[in-house]
């Protein structure tokens, strides 16, 4: 405007000095003068204003363009930027990233901001575009922002200006924050190595089911190439077209399907697989593509396979087990079919295990569960149940007939020997038989009852039972027992009885035996011969064991303190016990605890316990003797002990066995017992006859040179209580004897 302004001016004393020259010059008339330089000013003017109208409104058009502009910028979230490359200066607009003074010489500007790892890459991109290399200079790298966090930026930019020598003088360009790109970037790429590296066959079809692409591990599994696939539609081969249009539908209702079918591999075996099938959806819920996941199963399968062989198949006979046992037989309850439960338990087993190994014992069933396998009917499955009990379920029938002649045939077959290992091997069975539904409506109370069955056949040898009330009513009375004994231990109801043991010929106390009695508040005293076997199959025996060990040690500990005792009281040892590996450890437990000395401890010890397995019978009997604790053999002459172990055995005492000294009236039995006395007395033992009861029996007795008797012609068991009153007795009397004795010693002399 000043410039207009001045021009003005000037143009107005140009004109007036010109009026006047004219004016002097030519005489002219002053007023046309003054009109012809008025209209002349005018057009000026005129010409001036339009050049101003014309400025102002390019003026505006300039403001209104760099506003557009600079909205744009902004909604863009771009950064302009010109760079002045001679003098290192940059001008930004909407800077989102913070410059000084002492970065902008550089070459880029800003590289003290570029990531360290990033600023090599830039510097070669821009020397490419300085060099005319490239059209325009682009790179991505990472720059740190105004709260020192890395971020990805593009930035992209050209020269604009170069000097006469074509050297870049000035280059402007935009910047753009790509980290939410860049992390999606990755995302994507991450996505596509797993597709790419996922070992399932994988395929993506479009919305109308249209191949669209695979990854390696579909052409891996089905062969061929890439390209013979995409855009195919859909297919299994080996599957009508119903069946897949099924498939389809199925995918379109639920938005995901899974399924096994049998397809051809690229070598064209037939594989188990598993197609998966799922929608992608766009942001408008629009179904875009499908993705389907071929997995191969058959290395699942095989592992499957194997799993259920070990969880349901009993590794040394390969015969199903107790848990595939139980699932069929719920199966068939459950079909309420007609079906036979046998089950079989072998006699005995035990001893061959012990006596000639476990490696042996577990061919043996091996080679016995094929020998049975055999005779099963198309429908029967044989089962072993676990130790040496097995199970025949025969399905439908119920027929008597049918069912006992395969028993038969099982028994006989179980009895044949076995030749193994130099050794014929015979064994038994006993066998258990129950019918559905007659005796039991769930597997739990068929197996129940079979084994009641089979524990009463056991008591016959090699023979078979069917289950009947009875049977029912006896497991019910020793379940009963079996509860009792256990609360009995809890509360303390097993008491020790002491029977005395009296020396034939001086008619004094020797020693004596301790006895369990059982006595219930509610079922009074339940006899020993009730609760003992039962304790000895659950073995609560070990428990009921150690009681009584306790409390005799325990009653003797407080006789010898009275002064009322000093022999040695005889404690039984049950088989259980006995095979205990710590059994020496605990007996010194107990004897520490009562402070009794061993040597008034005697350990009874019955001939089957010792014979089950000789040498380790020695073993623990030896550790025992040399704590200074006596041990007897009872029962002795009912099982089957050689003298040739007798002698091994470091046994103190043989007790005879009631048995035998009833049949003492016979020459025979006479004889018997005459003969076990003979033996015991050679061997260096003491001799105890049990089950004494008549004068006759103590006559005899005495001419076989016995020297200590128990049994009820002295006296039956006593409590504790009564047993110190019997030992005060004794006391007495022997006082009397030895106070009658020095009187008569005192009137000979």
């Amino acid at each position: 405007m000043i410039i207009i302004k001045l021009t003005l001016l000037f143009m107005l004393f140009i004109a007036s000095y010109n009026l006047y020259a004219l004016e002097a010059s030519f005489n002219l008339d002053l007023n046309t003068v003054a009109i012809t330089i008025s209209a002349i000013l005018l057009t000026i003017l005129c010409f001036l204003l339009g050049v101003i109208f014309k400025l102002r409104r390019s003026q505006y058009q300039l403001m209104l363009s760099e506003k557009r502009l600079k909205s744009t910028v902004e909604g863009s979230g771009d950064t302009l930027w010109d760079w002045d490359i001679k003098t290192g200066k940059v001008i930004r607009i909407n800077d989102n990233y913070p410059t000084d003074s002492t970065e902008l010489m550089g070459f880029p500007p800003n590289k003290n901001r570029i990531h360290p790892k990033d600023l090599p890459h830039v510097e070669y991109l821009l020397k490419k575009h300085f060099a005319k290399q490239t059209p325009f200079f682009e790179a991505s790298y990472r720059v740190k922002d105004n709260f020192g966090r890395w971020q990805w930026i593009l930035d992209r930019g050209k020269i604009i200006e170069k000097d006469a020598n074509l050297n870049p003088l000035r280059m402007t360009g935009t910047i753009r924050d790509i980290s939410q790109l860049k992390q999606t970037e990755e995302r994507l790429n991450l996505f596509a190595k797993c597709v790419e590296s996922l070992t399932d066959a994988l395929a993506i079809f479009d919305k109308n089911f249209k191949l669209v692409d695979i990854n390696p591990s579909f052409l891996t599994l089905f062969g061929g190439v890439r390209e013979q696939y995409l855009k195919k539609d859909f297919n299994l081969p080996g599957y009508d077209k119903s069946y897949i249009e099924a498939i389809k539908n199925k995918v379109q209702l639920h938005e995901h399907l899974q399924q096994e079918v049998k397809l051809r591999n690229s070598e064209h075996e037939l594989l188990p697989i598993e197609i998966s099938i799922d929608e992608i959806k766009n942001n408008q819920q629009q179904v875009t593509n499908y993705v389907v996941v071929y997995s191969d199963l058959t290395e699942r399968k095989k592992a499957q396979s194997q799993l259920h062989n070990l969880s349901n198949r009993d590794r040394t006979t390969n015969l199903p087990n107790r848990n595939l046992f139980f699932t069929d037989l719920h199966k068939l309850v459950k079909l309420n079919a007609h079906h036979a439960l046998l089950v079989f338990d072998l006699d005995n087993f035990k001893k061959i295990n012990d006596s000639l190994g476990h490696q042996l014992g577990d061919s043996l069933l091996a080679k016995l569960a094929m020998r049975l396998n055999k005779l099963t009917r198309e429908n029967d499955v044989f089962y072993r149940l676990g130790g040496d009990e097995f199970a025949l379920v025969m399905a439908d029938t119920n027929d008597i007939y049918t069912i006992t002649r395969t028993a038969k045939q099982f028994l006989a077959a179980i009895a044949t020997p076995f030749k193994m290992a130099g050794h014929e091997l015979a064994i038994s069975s006993s066998v258990g038989i129950v019918l559905f539904p007659e005796d039991g409506n769930t597997p739990e109370l068929l197996l129940k009852n079979a084994d009641t069955a089979m524990y009463h056949a056991k008591k016959k040898g090699n023979s078979y039972l069917f289950f009947n009330d009875t049977m029912n009513r006896q497991a019910v009375k020793r379940l009963q027992i079996e509860n009792l004994m256990r609360f009995g231990l809890k509360e303390d109801h097993f008491e020790v009885y002491y029977q005395p043991k009296m020396n034939i010929r001086t008619g004094k106390l020797a020693g004596m035996e301790a006895l369990v009695r059982f006595i219930t508040p509610k079922k009074g005293i339940i006899s020993p011969g009730v609760f003992i076997p039962i304790a000895e199959e659950t073995g609560q025996i070990i428990e009921i064991g150690e009681v009584v060990l306790d409390k005799a040690c325990r009653d003797v500990k407080q006789w010898l303190d009275d002064g009322l005792f000093t022999g040695r009281v005889a404690v039984n040892l049950s088989a259980k016990q006995f095979s205990l590996p710590n059994l020496t450890t605990r007996i010194d437990i107990i004897l520490q605890k009562n402070q009794l000395p061993s040597y008034f401890l005697e350990l009874e010890i019955t001939e089957g316990t010792v014979m089950d397995d000789p040498k380790e019978a020695i073993a623990v009997m030896r550790a025992l003797s040399a704590r200074g604790i006596h041990l007897a053999m009872d029962d002795f002459g009912t099982g089957y002990s050689s003298l040739a172990y007798l002698k091994q055995f470091p046994l103190n005492t043989l007790k005879v066995d009631k048995a035998f000294i009833d049949d003492m009236q016979s020459e025979r039995g006479r004889n018997m017992v005459d003969s076990i006395v003979t033996i015991a007395q050679n061997l260096d033992l003491h001799v105890v006859a049990e089950g004494v009861e008549q004068a006759s029996q103590i006559e005899i007795l005495k001419q076989l040179n016995c020297e200590t008797v128990q049994g009820y012609y002295y006296s039956k068991p006593l409590s504790k209580e009564e047993f110190t009153v019997f030992l005060q007795q004794q006391q007495q009397q022997s006082t009397l004897s030895l106070v009658n004795s020095k009187h008569t010693t005192a009137l000979k002399n």
